[in-house]
């Protein structure tokens, strides 16, 4: 199984995020688990590279580079979630989900 974090503002919206996705992912017969957490945690768990892919929400993409900095010193993909791909409706849970298989394609 893969796993995949979105890192947002607050962990709220993007655990809507998350769960919709891992959703729409299983129906599609992948193996691929989202889970969220909040910015303030989004270095450490990086750090810990517990997870395949690690995506950061619109709302936090001032902390990018930080967050891809880590990435690439601990070997983890980590990229900006585009606004379109984050929207908690079925078009958007749909680009957020092939997002992820894109980038998890690119391992």
């Amino acid at each position: 199984m893969k796993k995949v974090l979105i890192i947002c503002a607050a962990g709220m919206s993007s655990s809507l995020m998350a769960k919709k996705t891992t959703e729409f992912l299983k129906a599609k017969g992948q193996d691929v688990e989202v889970d969220a957490i909040s910015a303030n945690e989004g270095g450490k768990m990086i750090e810990k590279s517990d997870f395949d892919l690690f995506l950061v929400s619109p709302q936090t993409k001032m902390y990018y580079q930080k967050f891809k900095e880590t990435g690439d010193r601990v070997g983890k993909p980590v990229v900006n979630i585009p606004p379109q791909a984050y929207i908690p409706v079925p078009m958007g849970i749909e680009k957020l989900g092939n997002l992820i298989l894109q980038e998890l394609s690119n391992k």
